[in-house]
Order: structure tokens, then C-alpha cells, then sequence
């Protein structure tokens, strides 16, 4: 047996002098190996060589048994190491699946029951459409991108103000002076490169609404003027597509899910005409606390993920109004409007 080791180790210090590779004189060794084996199993007990190289199979299957698994070792741990410390991540993905670091991104929505990798997925090829970049839009557009929707569009025709870095937290002091949609694109972009984003520094009108609703499959309303509230359900009702729409004043926030395909009011069913003068003071004059756009703009984001994804029960059908000064929450029922001149029977 000592003979066999001898030879054995003759002939690992012999390849690695003569510059063989590290897997050639493993298979010398494995061969040496099998010949041995071999003689053990053919040979006759009495028989010198036998005798010379151990002398029974049982030994040399045993130590054949431990060095298996002291490679098998060996190389389970490299491949560890060289997966943590060399092999960088896939930065692109075969359409409909994804990279290693978007799995690592999303693995927390992915673990959730009610999303999963096929609600993941449908986030993915989702197209989302907001309207406004302020202070609803921000946190929607924060949270949609980082939730990983695949294209998101923003329309918007103002620029970044001092005065609205106290609650529109997608801008920065740095941003003053700039379109809000190019703001929001850049900070969306740091938080999420895998997305595509699509800034529409204008406008919503009537002249391009049904055309720009038609490139996505939900809308949401983060505006501060009836005039474009009306104008987005209109569109929205006419291509049969979900809007989301919230609204704020000073402490308190509502949001709700209009679809009339749905069997749902439509924002006209509940807000028949736009308020007299003064009776809805906006923001700048009303004021608002700072986070309450970041409450309600991210919970538009959720019923965004819910609408896309079919989890759970948007606010289809009702309102949900939070009091962010008493810290209460409550919700209505939401009814249509046979009359309705949007989605009535009429």
C-alpha cells in the first residue's frame, strides 16, 4: 500500500514540475486509482501485487470514499466563493423574466401570496400614466418605480418650486427651476434603472388626452385643478380604463378607484360640477401638512400594484378619507348616477 502512495505522490510532484494542470494529474491519480482497484478485484488473495498494493479492495474503497467527498467539499466551497466575491450580476433579463438583481429587488413582493412572481411579472409589463408631478404624483411616482413598473408616464407642465420641497419629496433644492416631469424622471431612474419612464413636459388637454390614455392601461390623478379631473375621467371612461384619483386639503386626504366598466361611479357621478369659487381653496391657499401627500400619494400607489396585479379589494365603489389630525380613517360608499353625463344610462 505504501508503494501505491509513493507512486502516487511521485507522480503529482513529477506533472506539477513539468507545469501539468491541476486537472490532468487529478486523472492520472484517478487512473492509478482504478488500476489498483482493479487489481484487487481480479488478482488472487495469494497473488504478490496483491499483496504489495494493500492487499483487500475494502481500504481502497474506503479512503476512494473519504477522497470524494473531501473533493466534492472543495468544490462546493469554491463555487460559494467565487459566486459571492467574482461573478457579477445579469444586468439584463430575456423579455418577461428577470435579472438576479431584480429578483434580489423585489424578492419581498415576490414572497407575498397575493403577488408572487406572476403579480411581479404582470408589474413589469404594466404602463402606468400619471398625471401631475407634485405633491400626490412624487410619492406615487416614488413608490410605482421602486414597486418596479415597467413604463411609467408623467405629464406635467410645471416646474420645480421653493415652495413645494416641503411635501413633493421626489425633488430636490437642486431641482428648483427645472420641469417636474425631467425631477421626477431623474430621481425615478437612480431609485429603479430597470424601468423605462416617459415625461410629457405639458399640458393635459383634450387635443392629446385620448391618444396619450391609449399607450397605458391605468391612469392615475394626482392634479389640483376640476378642469383636468373632468377632462382625465372622461377619457378614461370612454377607453374603459381604471382611474385613481385623490384629492387633499390641509390635514385631511381622499382617494377612490373610478371604473364605470367596472360597475362603478365615475368621479363625475360623485362630483357632478366643480365647486363655486372659494368653496375648494387649493393648497397654496388653504395650505396642507407636508407628509399628508405622501400618505395619500402612496396609497394610490398601492391600488395601483392591486388593480395590476388582482390582489385584494381596491376602493372600487368607495372613498376612503383619512384625517391625518385626529389620525382617523373611514370610508364610503360610492354610488352611480343613472343621470350621469360621463357614464349614465343617457
Amino acid at each position: 500500500m505504501l508503494l501505491v502512495l509513493a507512486l502516487a505522490a511521485g507522480l503529482w510532484t513529477m506533472g506539477h514540475v513539468m507545469g501539468v494542470s491541476r486537472r490532468a494529474r487529478l486523472v492520472m491519480l484517478c487512473a492509478l486509482f482504478a488500476v489498483v482497484l482493479m487489481l484487487q478485484f481480479a488478482l488472487p488473495v495469494s497473488h504478490p501485487l496483491r499483496a504489495a498494493t494493500g492487499g483487500s479492495p475494502a481500504l481502497w474503497l474506503l479512503i476512494g470514499g473519504f477522497a470524494l467527498l473531501a473533493f466534492g467539499y472543495g468544490s462546493g466551497v469554491a463555487w460559494l466563493k467565487a459566486r459571492a466575491q467574482g461573478r457579477p450580476a445579469e444586468t439584463t433579463a430575456k423579455p418577461g423574466s428577470f435579472t438576479e438583481t431584480e429578483l434580489d429587488r423585489y424578492a419581498r413582493h415576490i414572497v407575498l401570496r397575493e403577488l408572487g412572481g406572476p403579480g411581479q411579472k404582470r408589474l413589469k409589463q404594466a404602463r402606468v400614466l400619471v398625471i401631475g408631478a407634485g405633491g400626490l404624483g412624487a410619492p406615487a411616482l416614488q413608490y410605482l418605480a421602486a414597486a418596479g413598473v415597467g413604463t411609467i408616464g408623467v405629464i406635467d407642465d410645471d416646474v420645480v418650486e421653493n415652495a413645494n420641497l416641503q411635501r413633493q419629496v421626489i425633488h430636490r433644492d437642486a431641482d428648483i427651476g427645472k420641469p417636474k416631469v425631467f425631477s421626477a424622471e431623474a430621481a425615478m431612474l437612480a431609485q429603479n434603472p430597470a424601468i423605462a419612464v416617459r415625461p410629457y413636459h405639458r399640458r393635459l388637454t383634450e387635443e392629446i388626452a385620448a391618444d396619450l390614455f391609449a399607450d397605458y392601461d391605468l391612469i392615475l390623478d394626482g392634479t389640483d385643478n376640476f378642469t383636468t379631473r373632468y377632462l382625465a375621467n372622461q377619457v378614461a371612461v370612454a377607453q374603459g380604463k381604471p382611474l385613481i384619483s385623490g384629492a387633499l386639503s390641509q390635514w385631511e386626504g381622499q382617494l377612490s378607484v373610478f371604473h364605470p366598466a367596472g360597475d362603478t361611479p365615475c368621479y363625475q357621478c360623485i362630483f357632478p360640477e366643480a365647486p363655486a369659487p372659494g368653496l375648494a381653496p387649493s393648497c397654496a391657499e388653504a395650505g396642507v401638512i407636508g407628509p399628508l401627500p405622501g400618505v395619500v400619494g402612496a396609497m394610490m400607489a398601492v391600488e395601483a400594484i392591486k388593480l395590476i396585479t388582482d390582489a385584494g379589494a381596491p376602493l372600487k365603489g368607495e372613498m376612503l378619507i383619512y384625517d391625518a389630525l385626529y389620525g382617523e380613517s373611514r370610508k364610503i360608499r360610492l354610488s352611480r348616477r343613472a343621470d350621469c353625463p360621463i357614464c349614465g344610462q343617457g
